[in-house]
């Protein structure tokens, strides 16, 4: 049976790069699965799914308790990306590879080093690889995205005995965030980086050497909370602590901003880590103590509760509430919910917000912005 768990794995690999002791420190705390990558696994399961249904294939429909709406809603416009890339793929090709949740190997760069590629699109001349995103909280983008050019090594070892490669397209799609991006890059200027920046620095992450770097890279490391080196990167700011922002430079200001999100949330993991110690372990933090929060009121059994409220007389006990976009659009299929209720339904605006320059989205007028801002105070 094949490791289903790499050393080296793809998604880590921006870390890995950045931080390569990263790799032998994080392999000494146990392995976990939060609430959100659980979520994830669920959306790419029914992604993958769908997909197969489209193409025809043999596919059982999975369940879970995180197909809520919002979640349905992103699969839906992922599912009909890569259908549309099938069928561009299918025009231009007379038969072009199409693999869904492929198993990726650039091991001959990096030992171990493996994961699974959400969508593979292999034409005479290009190769596909599109990576599904659900979460919420930081935009990805495809170029120079380490854990997509390992895929494209990858996909190159296997597609180039059989086709001409020409261009390696690299592809982001994160709904969520109203986020895609596609990086094109020839097969030259991967396998250079693979030799030049993979392998090397790969060689390192496997034996524990290096130098402990922190940044962006850190906030899924499974001992940001204990890193000596991140701790110590945010010293510089602590120093800008006690003054006012209007007393600032503009160059200071900056800073804070570009960090600012990075050191809460810093903050919050270090308070997470003290809280767990605390409640799982028994750990007394000087000048705090654990203390039971407020809980609301809760029904012992539902049906006992209607049951009593009915023989007492109650009768309008229950809430009804409008099915979700998404849930009517299934409801009525795609082609009646556009007739009947295509008027009725709209995409709101999304809020305002400071970002890099590096950002994808366009700028805003400055008089829009105002316009906007205005609104929102009415």
């Amino acid at each position: 049976m094949p490791d289903t768990h790499a050393r080296f794995s793809p998604s880590a690999a921006n870390r890995r790069i950045h931080c390569p002791p990263s790799l032998l420190l994080e392999e000494q705390f146990e392995e976990g699965e939060s609430v959100y990558a659980a979520e994830g696994t669920a959306g790419h399961a029914l992604a993958e799914h769908l997909i197969r249904k489209h193409l025809k294939q043999r596919t059982t429909r999975p369940t879970s308790e995180y197909y809520k709406d919002e979640l349905l809603e992103a699969v839906d416009e992922y599912v009909s990306f890569v259908i549309g890339e099938i069928e561009d793929a299918r025009r231009e090709c007379q038969s072009p590879v199409l693999l869904v949740e492929q198993r990726i190997d650039a091991s001959e760069y990096v030992d171990g080093c493996f994961g699974t590629a959400d969508m593979v699109i292999i034409t005479d001349k290009v190769a596909h690889i599109i990576d599904l995103k659900l979460g919420k909280g930081v935009e990805v983008h495809a170029e120079e995205n380490p854990q997509l050019m390992i895929y494209g090594l990858g996909v190159l070892h296997m597609a180039e005995a059989l086709y001409d490669i020409e261009t390696v397209r690299l592809t982001i799609f994160q709904p969520r965030l109203n986020n895609s991006s596609t990086w094109d890059v020839s097969p030259d200027y991967l396998k250079k980086w693979g030799e030049e920046i993979l392998r090397p620095t790969g060689a390192k992450a496997l034996i524990g050497a290096g130098e402990f770097a922190a940044g962006t890279w850190c906030r899924f490391c499974k001992a940001r909370n204990q890193c000596r080196a991140r701790a110590e990167h945010f010293l510089e700011m602590a120093k800008l602590e006690f003054r006012q922002p209007a007393l600032l430079t503009d160059e200071e200001v900056a800073g804070v901003i570009a960090r600012a999100d990075e050191l809460s949330k810093w903050a919050a993991d270090v308070y997470a880590y003290a809280q767990d110690q605390a409640i799982a372990h028994g750990k007394h933090w000087p000048g705090y103590k654990v203390v039971e929060g407020r809980s609301a009121r809760r029904y012992t059994s539902e049906e006992d509760v209607a049951r009593a409220a009915a023989a007492a007389g109650y009768t309008d006990i229950y809430k009804k509430s409008l099915l979700g976009v998404t849930e009517m659009e299934r409801l009525m299929g795609k082609e009646r919910f556009s007739a009947i209720l295509g008027k009725l339904v709209y995409k709101p605006q999304g809020k305002l917000t400071l970002v890099p320059d590096s950002d994808r989205r366009e700028a805003v007028s400055f008089d829009t912005a105002q316009d906007d801002f205005k609104e929102v105070q009415l």
